[in-house]
Parts: C-alpha cells; structure tokens; sequence
C-alpha cells in the first residue's frame, strides 16, 4: 500500500513515511493510490468482532507492510483500552430510524480520541525505528488539539506546538489543553479564527527554512492515518445494523470535513453507504458547495458549534481529487486558484459524481430544537455539533428501510451552556477528566502573524537529527 499527493507533484509514500510526514511536500495531502476492495464476505467476517479486531482488519487494509497484525492489534489495544465504554464507540437508538454513535468516550470526549490515541501511538512506534525527532504543528478548532496533547503528552522524541483561536472555543475545550503541563506540549492562543491557524499550520509545512531544520508532521485531518482511523468506526456501526447486507445512512457535523471523508473512504471499499449526510451549521460552505456548487469562502461566524466555525474545509480536497478522476494537475490548479480568490465554482459534472453526499444547514434554533427533541423524546443529552446531524439526519429524504446513524462526535458537558439553554438540564462532566477547573493553565498569546509563529516554534522545537 502506498499513497499519492492530490496535487501529483510529491513522492509516492508507504504508509509509515505518510504518517510521519502529514502533509505532502507539494502542498496536497495524501490519499491510497488505489481504495482497497472488500468483498460482501469480507464484511460478514466482522460479525461479532470486538471493535478492537474490527480495527485490526480495517486499518490492516491500509498499513500495507508498515506494521505487522501483532503490531497493530497492540496499538489498537494501547489506544482503546483506556475507553469509558467497552464497546469503544457504541450505537444507541432513538427511534425506528434515528441511531446515534456515540464517539465520546475517549479520554477528552471527543471523537478526535478514537483517531488520535491511535496516531499517538504510530508517531512513537516509526519514531523509535528511526531515532529522529518530531515536531507536531497543529490547529484545532476545540477538540482536535485536546485529543492530540493528551495522546502525545511526555511521549519520546516529539514536541507538540498547537494553535488554537483566542477566545473562539469553550472553556472546557481550552482548559482540556492547557493544564496539561507536560514538557513536550505547547499551548498558542492565535488572535484570529481557527481559520488563520490553520493557514500557518499549511504555511509552516510550506516553508522551506522549517522543514530543513525540524521534521514536521500534522495531527489534524490532514494526516492520513488519523482518517485511516476514523474508517473503522464506520465499517463497524454498519456491521451492527446489517451490512453488507442492508445499506446505511450516515449524518455527519461537518467543519474540516476529515470525518465525512472517512465515511466516503468506507464506502470505497465497498461498505454499502446509502448517504452520507453532511451537515453544516451557519459557517456553511461545505452545504453551499454539495447544494448549488458553490465552495466559496466567507466570514467566519461565531456559533454554539464551534469546532464547525470553519470556512475552508480542508479535506475537501481530498473528494476533489477523486472527483476530478485523479488528476493532480487540475486539482493543483483547483486548489491555486481558490487559495488566490477564496472562491471555487463546481459544476454539475463534477456534483454528479459526488452524488453519495448530500447537505444540510442547521442554524441556532436548529440546533436547539434538536437537543430538545432528543432529551424529550429519547432522553438523550446530546451536544450542538451532534444536534447540527440529527437536525439533518431527521430532515433527509431517504428509501424506506435505511437506518440513519448520527455521528455523536462530542460529549454535551463539552458544551454545557448551549445544552442547559436549549434542555434546561445542565450535563455534568464525567469523572475522567479529572478537576479540570481547578488546575492551572499554561499557553501563549501570540498575534495571527506567521513570523511570530514561526519564531515560537522554532525556538522550542528539536532540531531533526
């Protein structure tokens, strides 16, 4: 198994050089030159499966000869192991139709855990065979970089730098990475939106003078590995309710769209995918583009959803290349001009060939109409982000007979104030996490100026060797 750049200009790579490497030296992101295919057969296999060997046989596809199965059952154990469910990511009905997948019981309940303790423990493992060093640099819009701190926090040979947009996320999501003090972990409060974060993280990896000094790699959705996790939970929720044998909707909240590429990935491989659902709250350009073509870049704006307060959803890309037949150059020169106009128009050939997506918009009382439905009607606490799926998930036009699985991708404490507003009822934080608000807080306020990044990072990170 080995991967290509969707711009076609960097080096194919094996799966443990792509895991080190994050983003592409052309500036695309990596993809499998070619999708594994499952057979029907395949998929039956996985009946009665722990998640854990579900993992296995799932990731395994997309290793290729990076990691032995004995390698990769022992990081799958280490990553879900520390779970608060045995299940790892359990489904729970809401009605005849209506299913949640609950991807919060990770250590920072968020769905970022499931992908992220997995990467961890990847970077250390290529890391111990090699004898470099690392350097992390990351932007997250909530819960990427608490799940990435907590999986990287005191491991060897890495130091991770991630940013985050001042005053733009909840204080539980803050505080879920800034008390923790380990040595290798450095906290940036940028003084902008998640969205000029994650355009020094693309400038870092651009840059020249960085990649010759340090060995950077990427812990958001840009890394391939982090997606290649993500797959799993996909293929095995549509094992629980009949696959291969019946299809599955998926809704997806969607910002940065990793997630609902994964579901895509899934699909690719044969996993009988009836829809994926992508749902957006008001920063909606991903709807915008999957409902008139228009993938065009606005202000962000702040909302109860804040990891989804993104306006460039970078993985888009990746569908991009698939749509486009896989053609580096035009998905080059796609990406070139978006980035120079901030705007990109997609015609209808190209949304005919997307047409497993679909999308909708779920502004503030969507959200909350939808947090109270499920707690009155279900009993069930869910957070913004989720409510933004379920809102579009109870709303999609499907055939008789599809189940829809919502993607739960946070924890409600995570977003108490947006639930107790919209349920009356105020959800505790789980023992897990520990007294987080009494513990003290370590970060840098830096101005959303790349030099002032750049100097920063490259005063406190490792040299390669």
């Amino acid at each position: 198994m080995n991967y290509i750049s969707t711009r076609g200009n960097a080096p194919a790579l094996d799966f443990e050089q792509v895991t080190l490497a994050g983003l592409a030296s052309d500036g695309g992101l990596y993809v499998p030159r070619t999708w594994p295919k499952w057979s029907a057969a395949d998929f039956e296999a996985l009946r009665g499966l722990s998640y854990i060997e579900t993992a296995v046989r799932v990731m395994g596809a997309f290793t290729g000869d990076a990691l032995t199965e004995d390698e990769l059952r022992a990081l799958a154990t280490e990553a879900y192991s520390g779970f608060a469910h045995d299940a790892v990511t359990p489904l729970k009905q809401l009605d005849g139709r209506q299913w949640l997948l609950e991807l919060f019981h990770g250590p920072t309940l968020a769905f970022k855990d499931v992908a992220l303790q997995m990467l961890g423990g990847l970077f250390e493992t290529f890391l111990a065979r090699s004898g470099k060093a690392l350097t992390i640099v990351g932007a997250t819009s909530g819960d990427t970089g608490s799940a990435a701190i907590q999986a990287l926090a005191g491991r060897e040979n890495i130091e991770i730098f991630m940013l985050h947009p001042h005053e733009r996320i909840t204080d539980v999501q803050r505080r879920q990475m800034t008390t923790i003090h380990a040595p290798n972990v450095h906290n940036i409060a940028i003084q902008g939106s998640f969205d000029d974060a994650q355009a020094m993280v693309k400038r870092v990896f651009g840059d020249e003078d960085m990649r010759a000094k340090f060995t950077i790699s990427a812990v958001n959705s840009i890394n391939w590995a982090r997606l290649m996790a993500q797959i799993v939970y996909y293929v095995w929720a549509a094992v629980q309710l009949g696959a291969p044998h019946r299809r599955i909707a998926f809704s997806v909240p969607t910002g940065n769209f990793g997630d609902a590429f994964a579901g895509y990935a899934a699909a690719q491989m044969g996993l009988p995918v009836e829809r994926i659902i992508v749902a957006t709250n008001a920063n909606d350009i991903m709807h915008r583009a999957f409902s008139s073509g228009d993938y065009s870049k606005g202000d962000v704006q702040a909302t109860v959803a804040p990891s989804m307060d993104i306006q460039i959803a970078s993985n888009f890309e990746r569908l991009l290349f698939d749509m486009e037949g896989r053609d580096g150059r035009k998905t080059k020169a796609r990406m070139t001009d978006f980035d120079g106009s901030g705007k990109m128009a997609i015609g209808a050939d190209l949304l005919e060939k997307a047409t497993l997506f679909s999308s909708a918009r779920a502004d503030g009382d969507d959200m909350a109409m939808a947090m109270r439905w499920a707690q009155e009607h279900c009993g069930e606490l869910i957070d913004p982000h989720t409510a933004a799926g379920l809102h579009a998930a109870r709303a999609a036009d499907l055939p008789d007979g599809v189940p829809v699985v919502t993607l739960a991708t946070a924890h409600p404490a995570k977003f108490r104030e947006a639930v107790e507003r919209a349920t009356g009822v105020r959800p505790a934080l789980p023992g897990r996490v520990g007294h987080l608000f009494e513990r003290e807080e370590r970060f840098d306020i830096l101005p959303a100026d790349y030099d002032a990044v750049k100097d920063f990072i490259a005063g406190k990170a490792v040299p390669s060797v």
